[in-house]
């Protein structure tokens, strides 16, 4: 069964230097029907216009995952992590025990465009940490790169739960193939262009819950670049 969720139906705003669209309930943004998906809590789709970003502040027992479209995103922990991201990067912060971070636009005059995603972790407690790994371009071009999984398979960053993160670029025509693991479920988050899931079209912004189907074909009907998660 996949259920969409449409990209015109998420939560969010516009606060200026901030423009954000929630496809769980966040924040203010409340939606009994969009608490998250499995182990799945948060995608955020930001703008962030230039000169302005997130305040260091705080975050517990949550693996942080910041997915760079266009831009450049400057981040900063209590850790004494500093680095830039860029799009294609695979960037992982998992709060554990607590941490305290601070995310920028890089750029004083051009906006940055990124996926911000948060899934919970296996247990709670454990300790904080950092990794940021870059994946060329060249790797996601029709087919589904790992870049996020919990034994940092294939060069991944690692997270504290049972799911994996794929990304893959996809042009009009081409289509991939993924079959999930035994017993999990997936979310497909288009995140530009348009694709088919399994027969069904998807735009730009648009996710989908995936259960009770293994076998996925993602088919490019437009530029596209999406985000696969496979979770338990």
């Amino acid at each position: 069964m996949i259920n969409i969720r449409r990209s015109a139906e998420r939560g969010g705003g516009d606060f200026g230097w901030l423009k954000t669209q929630h496809s769980f309930s966040f924040d203010t943004y409340h939606d009994p029907r969009f608490m998250g998906f499995r182990s799945l809590r948060v995608i955020n789709e930001d703008w962030v216009q230039a000169g302005h970003g997130f305040p260091m502040h705080p975050h517990r027992d949550m693996e942080i995952i910041t997915y760079v479209l266009d831009g450049a995103l400057e981040h900063k922990d209590c850790m004494g992590n500093g680095s830039i991201i860029r799009p294609g990067d695979g960037q992982r912060l998992s709060a554990g025990t607590g941490v305290r971070h601070s995310e920028a636009n890089a750029s004083m005059t051009e906006a940055a465009h990124l996926l911000q995603i948060w899934i919970l972790p296996d247990r709670r407690g454990h300790e904080p940490g950092y990794e940021q790994k870059a994946f060329r371009e060249a790797e996601k071009q029709g087919r589904l790169r790992l870049i996020a999984s919990p034994d940092g398979d294939d060069g991944s960053v690692t997270i504290h739960q049972d799911a994996r993160l794929y990304v893959s670029l996809l042009q009009p025509g081409p289509e991939v193939k993924h079959e999930l693991g035994k017993g999990h479920y997936g979310w497909l988050q288009v995140a530009k262009g348009t694709v088919e899931l399994n027969g069904q079209s998807l735009n730009q912004g648009d996710g989908a819950a995936i259960s009770d189907e293994r076998g996925l074909t993602i088919k490019g009907t437009k530029d596209a670049e999406v985000l696969l998660f496979d979770l338990a």
